[in-house]
């Protein structure tokens, strides 16, 4: 890859960053994507109807929780903006945006998959900005 590419494409990213969560640390968990939130993979991130707006809480546990993985975060992350951390039900903790937490889906396999949006009779949804 040329390097004149290389400049290009950090450029791109440093500009895709600055949309995203930023963090202590400088860590950043979360890009856009078309405004679409993505992971830093970037896999579709989710939410969830049930955990409820600014509950503080994810009701996706066990069996959910496999199915739809949480996006983790470090247990000393602090968010700012739109986002916040919430602590799950085993003690780890989770980005939520809006006050409603992360998720992936499974099924999704590559980069642009959103194939978990409107499952469960709706109560899944692609995050937007």
């Amino acid at each position: 890859m040329s390097r004149l590419l290389r400049l290009l494409i950090a450029s791109v990213s440093i500009l895709a960053v600055s949309a995203c969560a930023t963090w202590m640390g400088g860590t950043s968990y979360t890009q856009v994507n078309d405004g679409v939130l993505v992971g830093t993979n970037n896999m579709t991130l989710y939410t969830f109807a049930k955990d409820g707006v600014g509950s503080g809480k994810s009701v996706c546990n066990a069996q959910c929780a496999i199915n739809w993985p949480p996006l983790l975060v470090e247990a000393n992350a602090q968010a700012s903006g739109d986002y916040s951390v919430i602590t799950r039900d085993d003690g780890k903790k989770q980005l939520a945006y809006k006050g409603l937490p992360l998720y992936f889906w499974t099924k999704d396999v590559k980069p642009g998959d959103k194939t978990g949006d409107g499952r469960s009779e709706g109560a899944w949804k692609v995050a937007k900005l």
